[in-house]
């Protein structure tokens, strides 16, 4: 068996080599993305994983898998919007990803990021750069243990993340259509997000993207959190509409934003640019905001979470090739 993993990174080097040894199945790294051009050199393997987020929708590269005989992409990721999941299955090829891994590095990055915002670190930093250290009215902050966190999404990293909140001493809420029932004592539901968001000085995002979480939180909704309250996304970056989370970060309305995701992130994300390529765009305007937190897809970056998944996705492959069964299909 002979499994090539492209998009390799360094960080994931460590780990891709304790499942090659203990599996006994040659893994060889390629550090190119899936393209029509690179999918060529997985004609002799028995399978390929990549994790970008760079698109994979060119008809081309289905083709030449299925040539190949090639019956499967494992995506090193949770989601796979990246890819084109109809054209795959047309040519027979499965889209498996890595539905769970440590909910703790998503959720620990959603409560540092609260927490950022409630101390107004990014306002404080900036008055320093310019010599002012004094405790400016404007700066003073409210404790945790006296917000309400409302946390939208209560699966395992929504429900993570609403245990963390809780231990800090917030009162915590909850909103998702399908109730959690390990939820009890942690969290009080709330029948639907427009009485969560009236409700809570802190909205952290933990939902997957699906036509119907698209842009949940838009100027609508907005209108319905509460003034000066903060928002969190360390989900998918459509579930925001962030033209509309600007104009209200610009007005007041929102006392800050901390994003992890973006629609727009495949500009930036995982690559050293050229500054000019994001002048002009929602991205210069939010680096440049004092109450933003803004993250380049960090969340799931912890060595825990990185040895999960690529060892999910690995096993995805393995498993395929030896059985014939597909496990974690997102194209079925």
């Amino acid at each position: 068996m002979k499994i090539l993993a492209y998009h390799v990174q360094g960080y994931e080097e460590k780990a891709f080599k304790k499942w090659s040894e203990e599996n006994g199945v040659q893994v060889d790294l390629e550090y190119g993305l899936i393209t029509p051009e690179s999918i060529e050199k997985a004609k002799d393997y028995d399978g390929i994983t990549t994790q970008q987020v760079i698109p994979v929708k060119d008809e081309e590269i289905f083709k030449k898998m299925k040539e190949f005989g090639l019956t499967q992409i494992a995506s090193r990721t949770a989601g796979v919007d990246m890819f084109d999941l109809k054209t795959a299955r047309e040519y027979g090829i499965s889209i498996t990803n890595v539905p769970r891994y440590s909910p703790n590095a998503i959720a620990e990055l959603a409560v540092t990021h609260a927490m950022t915002l409630l101390r107004n670190i990014g306002h404080i930093r900036s008055a320093q750069f310019k010599g002012d250290f004094t405790w400016n009215k404007d700066l003073i902050s409210k404790e945790i243990r006296s917000c309400t966190v409302g946390i939208v999404g209560t699966g395992r990293i929504g429900l993570t993340a609403a245990t963390l909140f809780k231990g800090l001493g917030a009162k915590v809420i909850g909103f998702d259509e399908f109730r959690n029932p390990g939820a009890e004592g942690i969290l009080e539901y709330r029948d639907t997000i427009e009485a969560l968001l009236e409700e809570a000085d802190v909205v952290s995002l933990h939902l997957p993207l699906t036509d119907g979480t698209h842009h949940i939180i838009n100027k609508d909704r907005i209108k319905h959190m509460k003034d000066h309250a903060i928002l969190v996304n360390t989900g998918r970056g459509g579930l925001v509409n962030i033209d509309d989370v600007v104009e209200a970060l610009e007005t007041g309305k929102l006392k800050g934003a901390a994003l992890d995701v973006l629609e727009c992130e495949t500009l930036y994300v995982n690559q050293k640019i050229d500054p000019k390529k994001i002048e002009g765009t929602v991205v210069e305007t939010l680096m440049s905001m004092d109450n933003v937190v803004l993250t380049g897809h960090f969340a799931f970056f912890t060595e825990t979470a990185v040895d999960n998944m690529v060892s999910t996705a690995l096993d995805n492959l393995k498993v395929e090739i030896e059985t014939g069964k597909v496990q974690n299909c997102m194209n079925a």
